[in-house]
């Protein structure tokens, strides 16, 4: 099965545990995956592309999935 809710900085802190200003530092470093879509000038990503992307972080200790 698939999600594809999309997420903003604020549903990506959540789930990664750090505050939006994290997120946002990761995106302007390169360190976060391209958005999924960008609706009026805002970035969000399918919640799939960021539990893929949170699995291959360096220091990841399996899943802390609280969606």
């Amino acid at each position: 099965m698939t999600d594809r809710r999309l997420w903003s900085y604020k549903e990506i802190a959540a789930h990664i545990r750090v505050q939006p200003d994290t997120v946002r530092s990761y995106r302007k470093h390169g360190l976060l995956p391209p958005p999924d879509v960008v609706e009026a000038g805002k970035p969000y990503w399918f919640a799939d592309t960021i539990r893929a992307w949170q699995s291959r972080r360096p220091g990841t200790r399996g899943s802390r999935d609280k969606y």
